[in-house]
C-alpha cells in the first residue's frame, strides 16, 4: 500500500539525474506506508533502486525528525560489522522536497510489522531473534570516535539528560492528562543510575520493525530509522528492545500472552542472556529504572504521534489511533517500578 506524495516528483527526479550519475529510464515514485515519523519513500529507476527520508511537513520540535544526524551516523557504520543501508547522498536544503532529505540504497529484505514475525518459520524466528540481539552488541561495541562520531552526542550522565529531555518533550506536546504517565514520569525522574562511564552508539529505536531481515535466510542484513540514535548508555537500547516481550499484540504487536516456545521466540531472559554473550566489551547489567525509562519515552513518543494527529501534521493516516498507545505504555512502565 502506497501513499499520496507532497512534493513535485519531476523536480526530485531532475535533482537526482544531476547529483546521481546513470540514472536510467523513467522516475516511480511510492511513500512506503507505516511509518509514523521521517516520511519514506522508495525511488526507483530501470538500474536503480534508492529509498529517500526526509523530514515531515509543518512545524516540529527542533530536535525531533533530524534526518541529518540519520544520515551521518549511517555513513559512520559504512565501514563496520553494523549492516546498514549505504547513503547516496545527503540534501540540506527545502528546495527539492521540501525538507530535508537524504537518499541510500535499497537493501531487499523483509519487514515484520509484529514482534512475532508473522509469515517466518519456528526455525527462522529464532534465528531472527538471536542475529537481532547480535546486531544490538555489535553496535554498541563499535569504537563511536574512532568511526568519525564525536560531537554526535554527550558522553556521560545520559540518562539524566534523558529524562529531562523526553519529560521536556511530553510538556511541549501536552494537550491532556495522563496520570499514568505522570506517575512514571517522577517515578524515573527520582531513580536514575550513578553515573557509569559506559558510552555507545545508540540507536534509539531498537526493535524488530526496524530491522531489515535477509529474504530467506534469518540474518539481519540492515538497520532502519535512525533518527533517534545518539552517543549514549547500551542499556537504553537493550532495554527498549524488551518492550517487544512486555507488550500485548494490540500494543505495537507485542508479544505478551502469545505461546513464545511453539512460535520458536526465545524468552526475554535468553534474548537478554545472548546480547550480553554477543558483546565484546564490558556491560553493565539491567535494573528496573532501564525498563520503566523504556516504556516512559515510548509512550512520550506516541504521545507525540496524537499531538501531530491533532496538528495534522502526523506522518502516517493511523496516527490518531497509535497515539493512544501512550497511556498503554504509560502503564506498561508501571509494571517495571519496584518501590
Amino acid at each position: 500500500m502506497t501513499e499520496a506524495v507532497e512534493f513535485e516528483t519531476a523536480r526530485l527526479d531532475a535533482f537526482l539525474r544531476g547529483a546521481v550519475p546513470g540514472l536510467e529510464g523513467t522516475i516511480s515514485l511510492a511513500r512506503i506506508s507505516g511509518g509514523q515519523s521521517n516520511p519514506t519513500f522508495f525511488v526507483t529507476y530501470a538500474n536503480r533502486r534508492l529509498v529517500l527520508r526526509k523530514k515531515p511537513p509543518g512545524e516540529v520540535l527542533p530536535s525531533a525528525h533530524a534526518v541529518d544526524r540519520e544520515a551521518r551516523v549511517l555513513q559512520a557504520l559504512a565501514a563496520t560489522d553494523v549492516p546498514v543501508p549505504p547513503v547516496v547522498l545527503f540534501h540540506a536544503e527545502p528546495d527539492v522536497v521540501g525538507t530535508p532529505f537524504y537518499v541510500m540504497e535499497r537493501v531487499e529484505g523483509r519487514v515484520f510489522d509484529r514482534c512475532d514475525l508473522p509469515g517466518a518459520s519456528v526455525t527462522e524466528r529464532r534465528g531472527m531473534y538471536l542475529a537481532f540481539a547480535e546486531t544490538l552488541a555489535r553496535l554498541h561495541d563499535v569504537d563511536w570516535e574512532a568511526v568519525g562520531l564525536e560531537g554526535f552526542g554527550r558522553p556521560g550522565s545520559y540518562f539524566q539528560r534523558q529524562v529531562g529531555r523526553w519529560t521536556k518533550q511530553w510538556e511541549a506536546q501536552r494537550f491532556r492528562e495522563i496520570p499514568e504517565l505522570s506517575r512514571l514520569a517522577a517515578w524515573v525522574g527520582a531513580h536514575i543510575p550513578p553515573e557509569d562511564g559506559v558510552t555507545a552508539i545508540v540507536h534509539g529505536d531498537y526493535r524488530p520493525g526496524n530491522v531489515l531481515f535477509h529474504p530467506t535466510q534469518p540474518h539481519v542484513v540492515a538497520v532502519l530509522d535512525w533518527e533517534l540514535s545518539t552517543i549514549g548508555h547500551p542499556l537504553a537500547d537493550l532495554a527498549f528492545s524488551l518492550i517487544a516481550w512486555r507488550s500485548l499484540p494490540e500494543e505495537y504487536g507485542g508479544m505478551r500472552g502469545l505461546d513464545l516456545a511453539a512460535l520458536g521466540i526465545p524468552a526475554e531472559d535468553e534474548f537478554v542472556a545472548h546480547y550480553y554473550a554477543s558483546r565484546r566489551r564490558p556491560a553493565p547489567r539491567l535494573q528496573p529504572f532501564h525498563l520503566a525509562f523504556a516504556m516512559f519515552r515510548f509512550a512520550v513518543i506516541f504521545e507525540g504521534i496524537a499531538a501531530r494527529a491533532r496538528a495534522g501534521t502526523a506522518a502516517a493516516a493511523n496516527a490518531a489511533q497509535v497515539g493512544e498507545l501512550s497511556v498503554a505504555f504509560a502503564r506498561r512502565g508501571l509494571e517495571c517500578i519496584v518501590e
